[in-house]
């Protein structure tokens, strides 16, 4: 009994190391992308995906017939979406002017390639609400504002 649970696990180990070999350098790119990190310098976007691959690998027996990269992308998207990554620092550059659901959303749509029907899904928005955020995104990420923002109106202070 103990042989073969040793094998078990070195089959599982095996195919999700090979698992990790194909897709790791994509998922890491789109968590790059989700915390705006620079490419040589993310460790944000490290951690972001070392917790979705263990939550793949913890669940790996249980998704025969599931494709482990969607549930590892899914996983990315989860937990970027609950906010833990919305408490740093933007490192700047052209999605850093999105908002993290912006960015999310534009990430996985353009990206990933992931249908908006799925996009909404996951996020738990109306398919026409995500199609409206991520057109408003790409219009910030085509037409950038130019030079400083305008200044805002002071309020008038009310009469005595």
């Amino acid at each position: 009994m103990r042989g073969r649970q040793a094998s078990v696990n070195a089959r599982r180990a095996r195919e999700f190391e090979a698992f990790v070999a194909g897709a790791a350098g994509r998922l890491l790119h789109a968590a790059t992308l989700l915390t705006t990190e620079p490419p040589d310098a993310n460790p944000r976007a490290r951690a972001l995906l070392t917790g979705s691959l263990a939550h793949s690998y913890a669940a790996w027996d249980r998704m025969r017939g599931e494709d482990p990269y969607d549930r590892t992308r899914q996983q990315l998207a989860i937990r970027f979406a609950r906010g833990a990554w919305r408490r740093h620092r933007s490192h700047g550059g052209v999605l850093a002017r999105l908002t993290p659901q912006e960015r999310l959303i534009l990430v996985l749509r353009l990206y990933e390639g992931v249908a908006e029907e799925q996009t909404a899904a996951l996020l738990g928005l109306p398919a026409d609400r995500v199609g409206a955020i991520c057109a408003r995104a790409m219009e910030t990420v085509l037409h950038p504002p130019r030079g400083p923002a305008p200044p805002r109106p002071l309020r008038e202070a009310a009469p005595s």
